[in-house]
């Protein structure tokens, strides 16, 4: 860990290199765990809305993803007793992504190799500290994945550059 490599030089980093997209053409967009909530608990106020927009992205011609991290933050909050009065079972929260999965242009978006340096480059360009680090894992990841759109309703993912955040409304 301790010194420099060869060739480093003080003060100066490397910009780490994300997906090339085909000029003109749309990257991915990716959908926050807040997004799946909403639509998969019928007594959330944005069911409906979150539904609608989810259904139009998972049937769209443009391809999509969910990053990994989602995966494990939606069944922990759908699961949860104290969250919600009645939980979903682990059964019906693993049915509800496998079957969102297994549209034909959906993928379940997994750090590579470059994942470290973009988590560092997002983190430091959007002063990613306590609770935002989490953000921006999803971020890195998005970004690795040439996701250009994240939907989702937290506000927080305006502070990592390279994702315009679609919302609910």
């Amino acid at each position: 860990m301790g010194g420099r490599g060869r060739g480093a030089a003080a003060g100066r980093h490397r910009r780490p290199q994300r997906a090339v997209r085909v000029p003109g053409a749309p990257g991915l967009i990716a959908v926050d765990t807040n997004i799946l909530v909403y639509a998969h608990r019928r007594q959330a106020p944005q069911h409906e809305v979150a539904l609608a927009v989810l259904r139009e992205v998972s049937t769209s011609s443009r391809s999509w993803g969910i990053p990994v991290f989602v995966v494990g933050e939606f069944v922990r909050l759908v699961t949860h007793p104290a969250l919600f009065e009645y939980p979903s079972s682990l059964e019906d929260a693993l049915e509800a992504l496998g079957g969102l999965l297994q549209s034909r242009r959906a993928r379940l978006l997994m750090p590579g190799r470059r994942y470290w340096a973009i988590l560092r480059e997002v983190v430091i360009d959007g002063h990613a500290t306590g609770n935002h680090m989490f953000d921006a894992q999803i971020a890195a990841v998005c970004l690795e994945h040439d996701v250009d759109t994240i939907l989702t309703e937290d506000r927080d993912f305006h502070r990592f550059s390279g994702l315009t955040v679609r919302r609910l409304t």
